[in-house]
């Protein structure tokens, strides 16, 4: 009897059985994941071992009789393996097991104690178990007691250490360390709750290392765990809700699971994983003596919640990851396209003013010899101030810069931080040169269209020009990309930004709409406002059924109508007036503003909204600065928004953080849409690093939300998106109909980077489907062809997706015009291996004779094929233009064409190093003699699901130039291989890492990147090995978040 419910079982002949009884509609059956295999199957087997030595056990056979048993299965292992290991692990039939084992010279011998008097734990160090700190269990102190007695190696991490908890394992913990056992321990200044005397004692220890985060608004650290290695095998951790203090360890009702790594081993491993990226973090810096008295500044401030000097200098300021994904972007805007004027797009509060910080710490360390003289420029006194800070933070100079602004007055132009008022009244302008700054930050840029900014934007003519927005769209409709040659640099994604805690998390309710706007009147790329106001507005019988739905849904989905605090967003002043008015009439004291308003209007609003005088202001558009309110908790989306940076904007207004503010509360009212109306790019940015589209997730229950957001859709909300979807850019239909009426709905040019950019797409998107080109034929904008190449191509066009190295993508816009007068032979060894990457690109094979009637056959074809020449390289100029990385060659010991960092199929990068049969390296690893390199082809997600435990803590970064990487199973370290591995550098020989997230993308076997040399640190274990290697160059931060599966936030 099958129950009904949800199983992982594998099934045997029996469940087949049952289940050909059962229709195909009622049950769910999947394929053993072949990367979980071994795991599945063993687990499966164990419970039948386990059933079988039990019925031997109940027939009266003894301990000899199931010995047996087992060490049949061991022989059928050795004979079906043929590995002679095996058959050492026979069971001993006088059945015993090992308990202890003294070392040759340990003092306990001299001592004349024996291997059975060592100290053990209460509990198994085999079979884990729970602590809850019952009567009858082993109290949690005394089980780390004979712990540490018992363990070789020892990590804690806790929020906060307590001397009241620490004196009762101290004596344990001095013996442990100075009999060579090495302690290694985190912790934070969080709360202030950490006894300065604990850490005291515990730096007294020898060999421990203690490392500390003062910075516990960023760290966030409230895990504890505390871990136990022992060479035996039997190593054991703690985690639970304990902080080393005398209640969480003794008497406190605290919750903890020692876990073992006999029967848990791929949880002990992510915990070490894990530990190991923490200790290897720079939020987490190390503790001595000498730091005593900035620990003790660091845990008043916590303490008092200090917030101002007493902080500002305690720990050292890093950016985040997303931070130095920006830097990056911007580097790559300067160095690699030649753009100095760069915009950074990014809700309020999420750091811009840090990475303009930076960026300028930075461009002062590229340029030395120069003053780096800086200009930044805000409109309010309060902006400046904070800046002024903020840099002083990052560049440890307390002294930096000075203020023009209000009273103050500097004694120094050079690093100013004033307002756009002062500048014109000062009329810098006139008095300083034109080069005078060399580096000019303007925040909130989106004003800088106004007559007061033109004079200083006219006239100063810095190296780097910084512009900083949130609203990078104006209500005015004056755009500011002029001023960047019409582009942003680099964007902040909201969904990191509320992983880091910078913005309030939201819950976002899709409510089902009744109006029906698939045929309402689609112009210039949205609906027609005039058709959406008459509806929402004017109708009045339609209007009101509308209201209703919304003041229903908002008692629906909202705790406490007294509480909020809303902003609503509508089409039109009369849809506005109109809302207002029908909450006012059912007793939600509202308000509308419009950019009519005065300030003194919006001033009064604000104050009305936050003291709780009204509970929403209904506005038109989201530029007036007055609704920039903090303490917004609900958002009610009551038309639909055609521009994903209005959305966006728009859900910004109430993601600021507010004291006593839980999340903000979303409700988007969502109607059948036009076919055109583009919910895929809406949901799509408010997910974080997801691989699925937006269909997978809105079936999964949209499980790639930020921390602490929730996103859910009423059934017919979420049948309208899903519908929409189908009929979208997820459909070769889809894409047809917009490239139909791009022109018209977009106002630019047709071709494929203002395609793929407007519509925010994954240019992987177009040519999964087709070639960009047959996509415009079918579309009726572009005249019938044929080629040849056309199939041939289409399945390249897949593959040169990927391409992102500049000297290779140089060199083939340079080639591919003239491959009929190129002479191959001609070509420089570093050339001829660049085209046989794009030949094999292409043919998927390489190049085995320069003279080859079939090369020279298929280059001639290619080159009387223009369209499709032209289709690759409008793809790889579209692929130079979106570079965001600095690139740079890696000397392998001969011309090799490969790019650190850079993005390249299997038999790419194989054929770039002159190995021509790439088809025949099947395993993770190849080793290249005549080269002396070691190529490591790593797959981070080796299971088919997102999440595999199993797996997925095999191989990953420790942090930015540290890499964990397990061998193959059969590779020992005393071994051949093994031995390569551990003396590469004695031996002259290099290894290469090419890491990729999971063995395929959306269009088919996913390539690798190019993560450079690395170097041999430390191995442990055998058959297989787990070696840490070392990079020569750090990961940049756009794959850091890749490869490091242990990130939080």
């Amino acid at each position: 009897m099958l129950n009904p419910g949800l199983y992982e079982q594998v099934i045997n002949s029996q469940i087949k059985a049952l289940l050909q009884e059962i229709p195909e509609v009622r049950k769910s059956v999947a394929q053993i994941d072949q990367a979980e295999a071994s795991k599945v199957l063993t687990q499966y087997l164990s419970e039948i071992i386990q059933k079988g030595l039990d019925n031997v056990s109940d027939n009266g056979g003894g301990i000899t009789a199931q010995v047996a048993l087992i060490n049949k299965v061991v022989e059928t292992i050795t004979k079906t393996t043929q590995e002679t290991d095996f058959a050492q692990m026979s069971v001993d039939e006088r059945a015993e097991q090992l308990m202890a084992l003294l070392g040759e010279n340990d003092v306990d011998i001299h001592a004349g104690k024996t291997a059975a008097k060592l100290i053990r734990p209460e509990t198994s160090i085999a079979q884990s178990s729970l602590f809850t700190g019952a009567i009858h269990e082993p109290q949690m102190f005394s089980e780390l007691k004979k712990e540490i007695q018992s363990a070789d190696r020892i990590d804690m991490l806790v929020s906060f250490i307590k001397w009241s908890g620490l004196r009762l394992i101290i004596d344990e913990l001095r013996d442990f360390t100075a009999g060579g056992g090495k302690l290694r321990i985190i912790t934070t200044s969080y709360m202030g709750a950490t006894d300065v005397k604990a850490i005291e004692e515990l730096g007294k220890l020898s060999n421990t290392e203690i490392k500390i985060s003062y910075d516990t608004k960023r760290t966030r650290l409230h895990a504890k765990t505390y871990t136990f290695y022992r060479e035996t095998g039997f190593s054991t951790a703690y985690v639970g809700s304990s902080n080393l203090s005398n209640a969480a360890i003794s008497s406190g009702l605290e919750w903890n699971l020692k876990i073992t790594a006999k029967d848990q081993p791929d949880t002990i491993r992510k915990i070490a994983a894990t530990l190991e990226s923490y200790w290897n973090s720079s939020e987490f810096e190390f503790y001595q003596d000498t730091e005593r008295e900035r620990l003790v500044r660091a845990l008043k401030a916590d303490r008092f919640m200090g917030d101002g000097e007493s902080r500002r200098f305690v720990f050292d300021i890093h950016p985040y990851p997303y931070q130095q994904e920006i830097l990056d972007k911007l580097l790559a805007e300067r160095e690699v396209r030649g753009f100095y004027r760069n915009l950074v797009v990014a809700a309020t509060g999420t750091g811009k003013t840090v990475i303009s910080a930076f960026d300028y710490r930075r461009f002062c360390r590229m340029n030395a010899a120069r003053p780096c003289r800086l200009l930044f420029v805000a409109h309010r006194e309060e902006i400046l101030r904070q800046s002024q800070e903020t840099f002083q933070g990052v560049l440890k100079d307390q002294n930096f810069g000075e203020l023009f602004v209000g009273n103050h007055k500097p004694e120094s132009l050079d690093n100013l931080f004033v307002s756009i008022q002062t500048m014109n009244s000062q009329a810098l302008h006139e008095k300083l040169p034109e080069d005078y700054y060399d580096f000019i930050i303007v925040d909130e840029f989106h004003h800088a269209a106004a007559p007061t900014y033109q004079t200083l934007l006219n006239h100063f003519k810095p190296n780097i020009l910084l512009g900083l927005t949130a609203t990078p769209e104006r209500k005015d409709g004056k755009s500011i990309l002029d001023y960047f040659d019409n582009r942003i640099a680099a964007e902040i994604r909201l969904p990191e930004a509320i992983d880091r805690k910078l913005l309030s998390p939201f819950q976002y309710f899709g409510v089902t709409d009744a109006i029906d706007l698939s045929e309402l009147r689609w112009t210039r790329g949205g609906y027609d406002k005039s058709e959406l106001n008459k509806l929402y507005s004017l109708n009045r019988g339609v209007a009101l059924r509308r209201s209703n739905n919304v003041i229903q849904s908002l008692d629906k989905y909202v705790t406490d109508i007294e509480e909020v605090k809303g902003l609503g967003f509508c089409v039109s002043i009369e849809h506005a007036q109109f809302m207002a008015e029908q909450f006012n009439n059912n007793g939600i004291p509202s308000i509308h503003l419009t950019g009519q308003s005065n300030d003194q209007d919006r001033r009064t609003a604000q104050k009305r909204l936050v003291s709780g005088e009204i509970r929403f202001i209904f506005v038109v558009d989201i530029y007036n600065e007055g609704v920039d309110i903090p303490e917004v908790n609900t958002v009610l989306f009551l038309r639909p928004t055609d521009s994903l940076t209005i959305f966006l904007q728009q859900l910004g207004r109430g993601l600021r953080l507010a004291e006593g503010k839980e999340c903000l509360t979303v409700l988007d009212f969502i109607g059948q849409a036009n076919r055109k109306y583009n919910f895929e790019e809406k949901f799509s940015a408010l997910l974080s690093n997801t691989t699925h589209s937006v269909q997978s997730e809105l079936k999964n229950g949209f499980v790639s939300a930020p921390k602490g957001c929730y996103i859910q859709l009423e059934k017919k909300a979420a049948k309208y998106v899903l519908d929409n979807i189908k009929s979208s850019f997820s459909a070769k239909n889809g894409l047809i109909s917009r490239i139909a009426t791009f022109e018209e709905d977009s106002g630019l040019p047709l071709d494929l980077a203002n395609f793929v950019d407007y519509y925010h797409l994954d240019v992987r998107t177009i040519f999964s489907r087709a070639n960009f080109a047959r996509l415009c034929v079918s579309a009726g904008v572009r005249e019938e062809f044929e080629e040849e190449l056309e199939e041939i191509i289409n399945k390249a066009l897949k593959r040169i997706c990927a391409i992102d190295s500049r000297r290779w993508i140089a060199f083939l816009l340079d080639i591919l015009p003239r491959l009929d007068k190129v002479d191959l032979k001609k070509l420089s060894p570093i050339q001829q291996r660049m085209f046989q990457m794009f030949y094999i690109t292409v043919w998927q094979k390489a190049i085995e004779d320069w003279e080859s009637a079939e090369v020279k056959g298929n280059l001639a074809l290619l080159s009387r094929n223009p369209v499709m020449l032209e289709e690759m390289m409008g793809l790889l100029r579209y692929n130079f233009d979106r570079i965001d990385f600095i690139d740079e060659p890696v000397n392998l010991g001969f011309e090799s064409p490969l790019d650190l960092h850079c993005t390249y199929t299997r038999d790419q990068l194989l054929v770039a190093m002159d190995h021509m049969n790439p088809s025949n390296v099947r395993e993770g690893v190849k080793w290249l003699p005549e080269k002396k390199i070691d190529v490591l082809f790593v797959t981070l997600n080796k299971a088919d699901k997102d999440y595999s435990p199993t797996t997925m803590y095999n191989d990953y970064s420790i942090n930015e130039t540290l890499f964990h990487w397990q061998s193959q199973s059969t590779t020992g370290d005393h071994a051949s291989t093994g031995q390569r591995y551990i003396n590469h550098r004695e031996r002259s020989s290099k290894v290469l890492l090419f890491v990729r997230e999971s063995k395929n993308d959306r269009i088919g076997a996913a390539p690798y990147t190019f993560l450079g040399l690395a170097n041999y640190v430390q191995h442990s274990g055998s058959k297989p090995m787990n070696i840490t290697w070392k990079l020569e160059r750090p990961i940049p931060a756009k794959f850091l978040k890749k490869t490091n599966k242990l990130v939080v936030g």
